[in-house]
């Protein structure tokens, strides 16, 4: 994959985490308790995921003993830290060259195992795992009759170039 499509697919992931995050939002944390923690739960597992893998392409410790925290944050204080998040993988492929993404990374997982991976397919990985999961807590809110964003290339690259609608 090239690094020019990598960094439209963050960008990408950016923009639906944030509306994502914003639909989450509308919900009467009152009238759908439940469901919500759900989505919450869903959506931390997601970041902490994120920062894993952020912590393994700068080779650093990560801290998590899982993939997920045994306390759930409130939505609005895990919107701000996953956004930061997302701005540091766009911040990161930025600063990287083509030639980067093939080399070759060893890290551990959260259970012990070791694991290698090129810095490619550990950022695949990440837009993979997130698209995936944000599909789950859309599900979650069809289930309360909440429309989810539509989590679409299609709808990203077309609202960031409007020119490519002319045809």
């Amino acid at each position: 994959m090239s690094l020019a499509m990598l960094k439209t697919l963050y960008a990408q992931k950016t923009w639906a985490n944030a509306e994502l995050y914003d639909c989450m939002a509308t919900v009467d944390p009152a009238q759908h308790a439940e469901p919500l923690h759900t989505a919450i739960r869903t959506l931390n597992h997601i970041y902490v995921v994120d920062r894993i893998f952020r912590a393994h392409l700068l080779g650093e410790p990560h801290g998590y003993t899982q993939s997920n925290t045994v306390e759930t944050p409130e939505l609005g204080e895990l919107h701000f830290a996953a956004a930061e998040t997302d701005l540091w993988f766009e911040a990161h492929l930025a600063g990287l060259d083509a030639s980067a993404l093939t080399e070759s990374l060893t890290f551990q997982f959260t259970d012990g195992d070791a694991g290698r991976m090129t810095r490619e397919e550990m950022l695949f990985h990440v837009l993979t795992h997130g698209a995936y999961h944000r599909g789950n807590v859309g599900q979650v809110l069809k289930g309360i009759s909440v429309t989810p964003p539509r989590d679409l290339l299609t709808k990203f690259l077309h609202q960031r170039e409007p020119a490519r609608r002319q045809g």
